[in-house]
């Protein structure tokens, strides 16, 4: 616990404590300063206050997360499932499969799509060294071309699922049936709803990104670090202006291309 003498303490010197102190300091700090005249004190106890109320509210929402997982999957080995890359135009579908005990608890676990890419990356790191097992998979836009969305959802679900090298007790999937395991659950918006289900989302968007990003590289025309695949104005004006990479899914880009020319 912090040490302080408040007989000694400026308002800046307490302001710099409270901005990072623990529960416990806030509630001492609190106590001790209730009526301190200071505007910039008040002001500093006002926020870390509030920073304690939303750290208990979050808290709360992640829990849930968990105990609804239990709920939902019983007792054994659950296996949490999600894709991301269904919508773009280019790269691969990823699907993440995640298994994660019940302690700890991840902070900050959410559906991908509510976080920021740093944010995501940060949780990703939290996951890889917390999570029991990982298991991820990658269908190619040729596979996707050639077997459809719905088959290559199919197949990239049940290959991430085998590769956490577990036999599930569940499986759970954020999203409507799929019917890739003879254990599996569904849960629409999952990814907001279930802890490991939030985890498979985060790796399956950092891994994807991640590949993305390489690819802008090897291809700067259209801007892949920046649109993930995904049909952004660039995006559509570099397939009219270029062509077709072996990246692109050629049945979800007729609208965009203008003439034959492919890389």
């Amino acid at each position: 616990m912090v040490a302080f003498n408040s007989s000694r303490l400026t308002a800046k010197e307490i302001a710099a404590l409270l901005s990072d102190a623990s529960a416990s300091e806030i509630a001492a700090f609190s106590e001790r300063y209730a009526e301190d005249p200071r505007k910039q004190v008040q002001q500093a106890l006002k926020s870390a206050q509030r920073r304690l109320q939303h750290s208990a509210v979050e808290n709360s929402r992640v829990q849930a997360m968990y105990s609804l997982q239990r709920e939902l999957g019983g007792s054994g080995i659950i296996v949490g499932v999600d894709e991301v890359g269904r919508g773009p135009v280019a790269g691969p579908l990823t699907v993440g499969a995640v298994v994660l005990p019940d302690t700890p608890l991840i902070e900050g676990l959410n559906d991908s799509k509510k976080l920021s890419a740093t944010r995501r990356e940060t949780i990703a790191a939290r996951i890889a060294n917390v999570a029991l097992a990982i298991g991820m998979a990658f269908i190619e836009p040729a596979e996707i071309d050639e077997i459809g969305m719905s088959a290559a959802l199919k197949k990239a679900m049940k290959i991430a699922i085998e590769q956490t090298g577990v036999d599930p007790d569940c499986v759970l999937i954020d999203g409507n049936p799929v019917h890739v395991h003879p254990r599996e659950k569904t849960i629409v918006k999952g990814d907001a709803k279930i802890a490991s289900i939030a985890a498979a989302s985060i790796v399956a968007k950092v891994s994807r990104d991640a590949l993305m990003v390489s690819y802008d590289a090897q291809y700067p025309a259209y801007h892949f670090a920046e649109n993930k695949g995904y049909a952004s104005a660039d995006h559509i004006k570099a397939i009219a202006e270029y062509g077709l990479t072996p990246l692109h899914r050629t049945t979800f880009c007729g609208n965009f291309v203008k003439g034959p020319r492919l890389f």
